[in-house]
C-alpha cells in the first residue's frame, strides 16, 4: 500500500500575502486535516516563534497550531546543538531565534562564543556587528538562519537576514553555514519533524529559487503554485535563474487541492 505523501508548505506567497489569506488556503489545510495527510508550515522567518506564526495564520482564517510550524530558527538551533551540545552562542536575532536557542539547551554568550548565529534583527547595531566579526575571526563558526536579502513589510521591501549576513561575511571573510531555504538543512530538519522520507514528501511553494530549489536539493517532489512571486510572465526567467524545474506547477491552490483529492500526490 502506497503511503500518502506528507507536505512541507511555504507561507508567504503560498498561503498569504502580507495579512491577506490567498484564496483557498483555509480550504487546503482543512482538506489535509480531513484526509489525514501530515504537513508542516515551513518558513525562513527566524523572528517569530511558532506560537506567533500560528496565531497570525489563525487570524487570517487559516487553521494552524504551533506544532505545525517549522522555522529556520528551530532548525538552526538544532543544527548547532547536534554539532556541539551546550555550545556557547552569540546571537543576532529576535524573539523566535532567541527562544529556539534556549529551547535547544544552548548557552547565550556575549564573548568567547563557539558559534555566531545570525538571523533578522531590526535593532541591529554597528556594535553588535563588530562583536560578531571579532568572534568569527577568533574561530567561532558562522551560521545564518536564511540568506534572504529582502523581506516584505508594510512599507515595502526592507533588508532581510541575508543583508546582515552579507555584511558579516564581507568583514570576517568567513563563509557562513546557511540553514534556511534553499539549503537542504531546513528541509531535512522538517522531514524529521514530519516523520516522512524525502521520497514520501511534497514541497509546495511559490518561489523557484528558495522553496523549489530547497525541495529538489533535499530529494523531495516539488509543486510550484503561481500564487506569489512566480507567475506565467516571469516563470521562464526565474526558472533559468534558479536552475531548477518543479515537478508540477499549479495556477492556484484550488488546482493543488484537486490533485491532492485525486489519486496523485
Amino acid at each position: 500500500m502506497t503511503v500518502p505523501k506528507g507536505l512541507l508548505i511555504d507561507l508567504d506567497g503560498t498561503l498569504y500575502h502580507g495579512d491577506r489569506m490567498i484564496d483557498g488556503a483555509d480550504r487546503l489545510i482543512a482538506l489535509l486535516r480531513r484526509l489525514g495527510r501530515p504537513y508542516l508550515f515551513v518558513t525562513n522567518n527566524s523572528s517569530a516563534t511558532p506560537e506567533a506564526v500560528a496565531a497570525r495564520l489563525e487570524g487570517m482564517g487559516i487553521p494552524a497550531e504551533p506544532g505545525e510550524v517549522c522555522t529556520s530558527a528551530q532548525a538552526a538551533a538544532a543544527y548547532i546543538a547536534e554539532s556541539k551540545p551546550d555550545a556557547r552562542v552569540f546571537v543576532i536575532g529576535e524573539a523566535g531565534l532567541l527562544e529556539a536557542v534556549r529551547g535547544a539547551g544552548l548557552r547565550e554568550v556575549e564573548e568567547h562564543a563557539d558559534f555566531v548565529l545570525q538571523g533578522i534583527d531590526r535593532q541591529f547595531t554597528y556594535a553588535r556587528a563588530a562583536r560578531a566579526v571579532s568572534q568569527i575571526l577568533e574561530g567561532a563558526r558562522f551560521v545564518i538562519t536564511n540568506p534572504d536579502l529582502l523581506l516584505p513589510s508594510d512599507h515595502g521591501l526592507i533588508p532581510g537576514a541575508g543583508s546582515i549576513g552579507a555584511m558579516l561575511r564581507a568583514a570576517s571573510g568567513a563563509e557562513p553555514t546557511v540553514i534556511g531555504k534553499p539549503s537542504a538543512i531546513l528541509m531535512d530538519f522538517a522531514l524529521k519533524r514530519l516523520g516522512r522520507s524525502a521520497s514520501e514528501t511534497l514541497v509546495v511553494g511559490d518561489n523557484l529559487a528558495t522553496d523549489i530549489a530547497a525541495g529538489a536539493c533535499a530529494g523531495c517532489e516539488t509543486v510550484l503554485v503561481l500564487t506569489g512571486l512566480t507567475n506565467d510572465a516571469n516563470y521562464e526567467t526565474l526558472r533559468s535563474a534558479a536552475g531548477v524545474t518543479p515537478d508540477r506547477t499549479h495556477r492556484d491552490l484550488h488546482a493543488l487541492m484537486a490533485e491532492l483529492s485525486g489519486a496523485g500526490g
